[in-house]
């Protein structure tokens, strides 16, 4: 079966079910030959809407076989398995499409066809029920607060209701795709189905013929002598944004924004810098190259070179122009001055970059060798905080122990440095020697970024700074981490658990 038929079945299909006929679309899904991911996904729904279990089961399954990454599909078919009472295979496949979500809070549908988002924490709601029937109610309890801390909404309530019966150990229903969400075909092929006149009816524009009815698609027109050739500028160009440039050297990008061009190449250039840095369009991507990198383009010119080329004779043997070399990267106009940590360049300069970990990611230029206070100093200014409630510390070379930095430590943090580059992390604290908060883990928590920090229920944590109203830094077992604030309670008798 072709694509053309494949596309205006699946586009009945759906239609049938906007009116309201799903029996008529799950025949016509099922008559289609050659089944991609995302038919398949629309049978097995349909099926699971009638409570056809082990046809819907059967088609989740060869959704998931075209397409293993359709975290939706794993979703479904968890559902389809805890309908069947199959318990142990529903939390796997729930725990595969939370995996699916790569650490995102959740994944929308709607450009590919689907208009439904897939929540993380609706995910971990249906884990916390299967292990709920499967008698694992502490790990239930576990990941429903884990849903609570990743809940966008106010309208995901029925998570403190799924989280106040495991406490009672009841159980909760279950969250389900709404019945009658399909993947639709791509408008854009399915618009290309209709059949269209590209030729038209001719019509006579202009005769030098009195009173011409020539009804063909190319009517006599006046012939003029001695009309001088204009290159025409070529449409592809014409219609582009900004200035068309010539890449002259290769350039291989050091950062994010940057944008690998090859010698050749055609650029325009939207915008050029004071420091010789020009914002260009290749391929439809927008990137930085240096603009001496770079000749404007004669559109003229270049439109009348295929004419010029085919009056060569291709065995003259015309030795190639030399190759020279590129010049040098241009230099920032921040020099050594700091800057923001996507468009730092390491290379132009004799010094070191230094990456501070906050709650977000700054860099700063610095030359080798500078003592504490100095990078000190420039931290507090870039952050916009007071140097005395600041704390810094670097990952000890040959472990992954993170020690306060002091004067007398200099010598082993610039020791630590590589090519270069140097990573510090920073916390705010309330002062020079002022004790941190204790408190004790009421739950266990795992790590599912670098950023986090992992403990078990029980364990006493050091409580170094706090992120926000939900999050806290803190230490535990020699390591250092994020954690959510819920997980925790304050030691009894700690005078400063206050802050907490």
């Amino acid at each position: 079966m072709s694509f053309v038929s494949t596309l205006r079945q699946w586009d009945e299909a759906v239609a049938c079910v906007e009116q309201r006929d799903p029996d008529a679309a799950l025949r016509i899904f099922l008559s289609i030959e050659e089944k991609n991911s995302k038919i398949a996904f629309n049978i097995g729904c349909l099926c699971l809407n009638n409570n056809e279990l082990d046809e819907a089961e059967k088609a989740f399954d060869g959704s998931i076989g075209k397409d293993e990454h359709l975290a939706v599909a794993f979703f479904q078919r968890g559902v389809t398995f805890y309908k069947k009472e199959r318990f142990e295979e529903s939390l796997l496949d729930f725990q595969q499409a939370f995996k699916q979500l790569r650490g995102n809070q959740l994944i929308d549908y709607t450009p590919l066809g689907l208009r439904y988002k897939l929540y993380a924490c609706e995910v971990l709601h249906n884990i916390g029920l299967a292990q709920a029937q499967l008698g694992k109610w502490e790990k239930a309890q576990e990941n429903l607060l884990t849903a609570l801390s990743l809940r966008a909404d106010a309208k995901f309530s029925h998570i403190d209701n799924a989280l106040d019966a495991i406490l009672k150990h009841k159980l909760f229903p279950l969250v389900e795709v709404r019945a009658g969400l399909l993947f639709k075909p791509n408008k854009k092929y399915v618009a290309e189905l209709e059949k269209r006149d590209y030729l038209g009816k001719a019509k006579v524009v202009a005769s030098v013929v009195p009173a011409d009815e020539f009804s063909g698609f190319a009517p006599l027109q006046p012939q003029i002598d001695n009309v001088p050739s204009t290159p025409k500028i070529p449409e592809v160009l014409r219609v582009l944004e900004g200035e068309p440039h010539t890449v002259l050297y290769e350039f291989v990008p050091e950062t994010r924004e940057e944008l690998a061009v090859l010698p050749g190449n055609i650029v325009f250039v939207l915008h050029r810098g004071t420091d010789n840095w020009a914002s260009v369009v290749f391929n439809e991507k927008r990137g930085l190259v240096p603009y001496n990198f770079l000749e404007p383009l004669d559109i003229v010119t270049m439109a009348s070179k295929p004419a010029e080329t085919e009056a060569l004779n291709e065995n003259d043997n015309i030795p190639a122009p030399p190759r020279r070399a590129a010049p040098s990267r241009p230099m920032a106009s921040e020099g050594l001055q700091t800057v923001n940590a996507k468009t730092v360049n390491t290379r132009e300069f004799s010094g070191c970059v230094v990456k501070v970990h906050f709650q977000f990611t700054i860099a700063i230029a610095i030359a080798h060798g500078q003592p504490y206070g100095v990078i000190l100093q420039m931290i507090s200014s870039k952050l916009k905080l007071p140097a005395s409630t600041l704390t810094l510390r670097y990952a000890k070379e040959g472990s992954a122990e993170r020690v306060i930095i002091e004067d007398s430590e200099m010598e082993a943090v610039w020791s630590s440095a590589k090519d270069g580059r140097l990573t510090l992390w920073c916390s705010v604290t309330e002062g020079k020697g002022a004790s941190h908060a204790k408190v004790v883990a009421l739950h266990s928590y795992e790590s599912s970024t670098p950023e986090d920090l992992e403990f078990k229920q029980g364990n006493v944590i050091t409580v170094l700074s706090k992120v926000n109203d939900e999050w806290l830094e803190g230490q535990c077992n020699g390591k250092i981490g994020i954690f959510p604030s819920s997980f925790v309670e304050a030691l009894n008798g700690d005078p400063h658990t206050s802050a907490v």
